[in-house]
């Protein structure tokens, strides 16, 4: 099964293209001998494109890249802690889950511009929307510090803060798979898990200096320092393609006729469904659980602690045993942490096993459904692949948090619906991750393949 994965072809035309006939034992993949050179391949030269693997320009586009994701998703993360803050000071007069729409919206945010800066990645590499992202990130940082109003965290937290974040990190990641193929999945898992470092830290520091230095400051702060670290991002993230795609079409339309990305898409919608909502309520789970609101700060983070080893360890395994037999047991094993575990975890400990556990699947889901994504994808339509996944999956992820919090009020204070939600939109998911690992292993016959076998078509 590890071999069949590892040795599929990284470039997988869409199924009205010529198929080479294999036995169920082989991969449903384009016999690229039967195609003229493709574009990715014309840039690199001729014959298939080449891969550093390695090499400071490469390892330099992982470390700022590693920078950028502290700063960008490490604070997305993080938002659990402005949730409780909010609703203990400024928006103490709101319910959690109006609260709980800043949170979501800047989730949606972020996820919804992937589809277009993914594109722009193709057609102008890293540098320039890194430079655009990082100055809408810094402004609407500093607008919210000076925010009091709901409809002002939601302009400047909730919209401006996640397009920052948004065209920060999906050109760094991308940038990433233009230099790696063998180690792709490692190099991600390092990048990505600067997002859990970030997780880890943001709260802390937010916790510590909220009382010490006020609200305002502290978020300047934030600001500050994003502000040198992405500098720093844009410095080292360079793509390592020759020449950009800009004469290429916005939207391919042929993406959609690929049975394997489908149905990763439709995965990935279900498990963003329930996979945010432990990071946005197991603070206030906590706090109702009896534990201090200052002890309930660090079950986050040690969420986030579990992430950071979720995005090294899985990547780096699954560039041996191939990435969907990693990624789908890590988002099956995500789910049932929540159905499972975190309905009986009542005490402090049991909070921190299953924040870590928790935190370890969910992140490996994170690191390894953009090495999956790419390993189905032509080089030069990485980005956009990438980007219409997370524009896509970015309406589930916008309902998530709401939904839960809608759950928690109509059921008093019952945080049981909410977890059953939860837990069974990223099990349902993880099926339909399942589902493209076996096509792409020829297990199950892609449609048009499978009537072209009976002779209908």
């Amino acid at each position: 099964m590890a071999d069949i994965e590892k040795h599929q072809s990284t470039f997988k035309e869409s199924a009205d293209l010529p198929l080479r006939d294999r036995d169920d034992a082989s991969m449903t993949a384009v016999d690229q001998r039967s195609l003229p050179p493709s574009a990715s391949d014309c840039a690199f030269g001729v014959g298939a494109p080449h891969y550093p693997d390695g090499g400071t320009r490469a390892w330099l586009a992982v470390f700022g890249a590693f920078l950028a994701l502290f700063c960008t998703f490490g604070q997305l993360n993080s938002f659990g802690t402005f949730q409780t803050w909010y609703h203990e000071h400024q928006l103490s007069a709101l319910p959690a889950s109006t609260i709980a729409w800043i949170g979501s919206l800047q989730l949606w945010v972020f996820f919804f511009c992937g589809g277009f800066v993914g594109r722009l990645f193709d057609a102008y590499g890293p540098r320039p929307i890194m430079v655009v992202g990082t100055l809408m990130l810094v402004l609407g940082t500093m607008m919210t510090s000076i925010s009091s109003e709901y409809y002002q965290y939601i302009l400047a937290q909730g919209i401006l803060v996640g397009l920052g974040i948004g065209t920060v990190f999906y050109p760094s990641l991308a940038a990433i798979s233009t230099h790696f193929d063998k180690y792709r999945s490692t190099a991600l898992g390092i990048a990505i898990a600067g997002s859990g470092v970030g997780g880890v830290t943001w709260p802390i520091m937010y916790q510590a200096l909220f009382t010490r230095l006020g609200f305002a400051w502290t978020v300047r702060i934030t600001g500050f320092v994003t502000l040198v670290l992405c500098g720093i991002a844009i410095v080292t993230v360079k793509s390592n393609l020759s020449t950009p795609t800009q004469s290429q079409p916005w939207l391919n339309l042929r993406m959609f006729r690929d049975l394997p990305y489908i149905l990763v898409i439709i995965g990935s919608v279900l498990i963003c469904l329930g996979l945010f909502i432990p990071f946005f309520y197991i603070v206030d789970y906590s706090t109702a659980q009896g534990i201090s609101p200052h002890t309930a700060f660090y079950v986050l983070s040690v969420m986030n602690a579990g992430g950071v080893l979720g995005r090294l360890a899985p990547p780096f395994l699954s560039d041996t045993l191939g990435r969907y037999n990693v990624l789908v047991p890590c988002a099956l094993l995500a789910g049932l942490s929540m159905l499972v575990f975190w309905p009986f975890a009542t005490g402090l400990t049991a909070l921190m096993l299953f924040a870590a556990l928790y935190g370890f699947f969910s992140g490996a889901f994170n690191a390894l459904v953009i090495p999956c994504v790419a390993q189905i994808s032509e080089v030069r339509e990485i980005g956009t692949r990438v980007g219409v996944l997370y524009s896509i999956i970015s309406f589930p992820a916008l309902c998530g948090g709401p939904a839960a919090g809608a759950l928690l009020k109509a059921q008093h204070g019952s945080y049981l619906g909410m977890i059953l939600l939860g837990g069974a939109a990223v099990v349902a998911g993880s099926l339909f991750l399942l589902w493209a690992r076996c096509v792409l292993s020829g297990r199950i016959r892609e449609p048009k393949q499978l009537l072209s076998h009976l002779n209908v078509v």
